[in-house]
């Protein structure tokens, strides 16, 4: 058996070092670009909220003035402000999601938000907002509300 020289051991022990740090350096890039990613995400859900808030604020309905809904709607200020949360908060739930898909909240926290999700879900009075913005939620996240269970069939 051929002896391998100490300069040999020390170079393959620097190579490995180096491709180590490099995979590490891949990864650390990676981790960045999802945190980055999540972070527009996020974004999105706040100019979403910063943009329905007004109609809040006005006592107009954002599904009937956005969606052009039920134009003649007999909606009380009440229940603007609720159909209004509820948009705002189908928002959150589905950055909620991708922040949770991406590795980015923990599991306990993730079963409180689908918790919420399934208490908006069981509104069917304002189940029509769901309808109407399911189109623009991503197939992962329909996936998920459609798994629960529908307490608003007749």
């Amino acid at each position: 058996m051929k002896k391998v020289s100490l300069d040999t051991r020390i170079q393959l022990m620097g190579m490995l070092g180096v491709i180590a740090s490099l995979i590490f350096v891949g990864l650390e890039m990676r981790q960045s670009q999802r945190i980055a990613i999540a972070d527009q995400q996020q974004g999105r859900a706040a100019i979403a909220n910063d943009f329905i808030t007004p109609f809040l604020e006005n006592g107009l309905d954002f599904t009937t003035v956005f969606f052009n809904e039920n134009p003649n709607h007999e909606f009380s200020q009440q229940d603007i402000a609720h159909r209004n949360i509820v948009q705002i908060h189908w928002f959150l739930f589905e950055n909620d999601f991708y922040q949770y898909s991406q590795g980015l909240m923990d599991e306990p926290t993730w079963q409180a938000k689908l918790n919420g999700i399934k208490t908006i879900f069981d509104l069917c009075d304002v189940r029509e907002i769901y309808k109407l913005r399911e189109p623009t939620f991503s197939n992962e996240f329909k996936l998920v509300v459609q798994s629960l269970p529908d307490n608003c069939l007749e």
